[in-house]
């Protein structure tokens, strides 16, 4: 499958009342549930998203999607912040906000994010990757554990998982290490290296750039899509939580990216009720 557009979200939690969802969804009761204030703002954004930034990085040419991991938040760390602990009420919700996506992409890949919230052996990740028809691997399975993508003349290897760190001073070092050892390890058994490597899981955009005969070689994490939970402000004191997606696509000599990551301010809600009177006034 030849691509020359890739666009990467992840993390979007959707199942938790901090994470990513559509305005209104109906659960399996039949109830309605209702996205409030600070989902409102992750909404806008996730429309800003697909509706101008990705045509605008894209040229308006067609694109392959990868979800890298943590579709959907499960029942973890003993949390009480789901919308219902569901897990059929939370894949709905999921597809929902990916279908549309789907169908706008050549393509679409997912990979297995974190037990605690997508289930052993991300039980809950395959049937939601199934449902989507994203890209099978050799097993057959829907979900992958790594994968990698050929965009254009280049080589781009996923996994959801990478080092964290509490201090902002030593972001790169989780990054630096794992493109080195990749390296490295291609080299050992004379494989092809990747030009870009892709990371999730600690809810951080951080990029390191490396000279390499192909120009140069590129490894970052993505934002997420999920405000700080209470569990957030217990190992992540400090930062204010990041939102967004990325773009790898193929140019004329290198694989280079482009990103999108926001950040909520420190009263969402009144930035709700300030552009609301902003256009009121207009």
């Amino acid at each position: 499958m030849a691509i020359n557009n890739l666009i990467v979200v992840s993390d979007l939690h959707c199942g938790c009342q901090f994470g990513l969802c559509s305005p209104e969804v109906q659960l399996d009761s039949g109830a309605i549930y209702r996205h409030g204030p600070v989902q409102e703002v992750i909404w806008k954004w996730w429309r800003e998203f697909w509706d101008e930034w990705v045509p605008a990085v894209t040229r308006g040419e067609p694109f392959g999607v990868l979800v890298n991991g943590d579709a959907i938040d499960g029942q973890h760390h003993g949390s009480k912040t789901q919308i219902t602990p569901n897990h059929a009420d939370q894949e709905a919700i999921a597809y929902e906000v990916l279908a549309p996506i789907r169908e706008r992409a050549e393509a679409m890949w997912m990979v297995r994010g974190t037990e605690a919230h997508v289930g052993q052996s991300a039980e809950n990740e395959e049937r939601l990757a199934r449902r989507l028809g994203c890209v099978r691997n050799p097993s057959g399975a829907a979900t992958h554990y790594e994968v990698w993508i050929r965009v254009g003349h280049g080589l781009v290897h996923a996994t959801h998982h990478v080092g964290t760190t509490s201090s902002m001073a030593y972001e790169t070092s989780a990054l630096m290490r794992e493109y080195s050892e990749m390296m490295t390890d291609a080299g050992r058994w004379h494989l092809e290296p990747p030009d870009v490597a892709i990371r999730s899981h600690r809810h951080r955009m951080c990029k390191v750039e490396v000279p390499t005969a192909n120009v140069y070689g590129v490894i970052f994490t993505t934002p997420a899509w999920q405000a700080k939970t209470p569990f957030a402000y217990k190992v992540a004191r400090v930062g204010a939580p990041q939102f967004g997606g990325a773009l790898v696509r193929c140019g004329d000599e290198e694989l280079y990216t482009r990103h999108f990551t926001r950040a909520l301010p420190r009263d969402p809600v009144h930035q709700l009720v300030q552009e609301a009177d902003d256009e009121a006034a207009e």
